[in-house]
């Protein structure tokens, strides 16, 4: 493709298809292998009269209770999400980042903060849904010590979506979607020390490695997932649909019911409340963030220098 029509090449150039593919596979691959980890942290941000606080006990806990294979209950939910998602805001964040560059000349941490909180509100406006039903189907049948948390009976991701519809209205899909813009701020900051550290690392040419792409990667996930921890809390109580709002509808009453929510998580469990499960999370989201770039810059480079060599056997 022709490179003239800067946001023409940026959106639809084969190079942006590949970076969201191979951030879709990275992501799926990476929360494949620590999807239990994910189960331990939403299990201790949303019950939260369960005493265990550490990551290897409540797996134990889970695993005794209910099974081993509870450990990845939700799975194939979580991960169709979070492939849709990776892939939404991978191929948004490459097409500004190719734009940005023909236009601008080289990206810049300012720069990359903006791309990322750009993709991000694309990206959760477009899936929100799908992490809301996930988020239902990964807490089905689960064992609580909070007894005013009432069970539900859901078929599947499609039975899922129209209960919610039917029972609590077409607006419910988008439950914590206030947070989860907030929260746009987590892989903004995450992509932007991401590309700083990247930059810095490969400079002069420099090859990385992978275990470089690693460290890199792991780094940056761990500075936003701490920075945002509190409203990840607040975003997978709404999600769970349990949270039963005083307030009015709207943005107005959205914002409250985010303030409330906060208050009450500080009010029963003190300031470090809304830490609780952050070790169970910074393990699985810095692992697996760290992985799926790993994973993500071989598909990418791979892809590409086959896409090179093509073209020269093409001429």
């Amino acid at each position: 493709m022709a490179e003239g029509n800067g946001s023409l090449v940026g959106l639809l150039s084969y190079e942006t298809l590949v970076h969201a593919v191979a951030g879709a596979v990275g992501s799926v691959t990476a929360m494949t292998v620590f999807f239990p980890l994910d189960t331990a942290r939403i299990r201790l941000q949303v019950d939260e009269n369960r005493k265990s606080k550490s990551t290897p006990v409540i797996l134990a806990e889970i695993a005794k209770e209910e099974g081993i294979m509870s450990l990845y209950r939700g799975w194939f939910p979580v991960i169709s999400s979070l492939c849709c998602s990776n892939f939404v805001y991978f191929y948004t964040f490459n097409s500004l980042k190719r734009v940005m560059v023909l236009e601008k000349g080289q990206s810049k941490p300012g720069r990359d903060l903006v791309m990322g909180f750009i993709a991000g509100a694309v990206n959760v406006l477009l899936t929100t849904p799908m992490w809301v039903v996930n988020t239902r189907l990964k807490l089905q049948g689960a064992k609580f010590r909070n007894e005013n948390i009432h069970q539900t009976h859901y078929k599947g991701i499609f039975d899922t979506f129209s209960q919610i519809v039917a029972n609590e209205g077409i607006g419910a899909l988008w439950n914590g979607t206030l947070p989860s813009l907030l929260l746009v701020f987590n892989p903004a900051v995450q992509f932007m020390f991401y590309e700083a550290m990247k930059r810095k690392a490969g400079r002069g040419g420099r090859k990385i490695s992978s275990l470089e792409i690693f460290l890199i990667g792991a780094i940056a996930k761990a500075v936003a997932t701490t920075a945002t921890y509190p409203l990840q809390t607040v975003q997978s109580i709404l999600r769970f649909g349990q949270y039963k709002s005083q307030e009015r509808g709207g943005l107005l009453g959205s914002v409250r019911n985010v303030v409330n929510l906060l208050m009450d998580r500080i009010k029963w469990n003190g300031a470090l409340g809304l830490y609780k499960g952050l070790e169970a999370k910074l393990l699985q989201t810095v692992l697996t963030a760290a992985l799926m770039f790993m994973v993500y810059e071989k598909i990418a480079a791979v892809t590409f220098r086959l896409m090179r060599l093509n073209k020269k056997l093409k001429h």
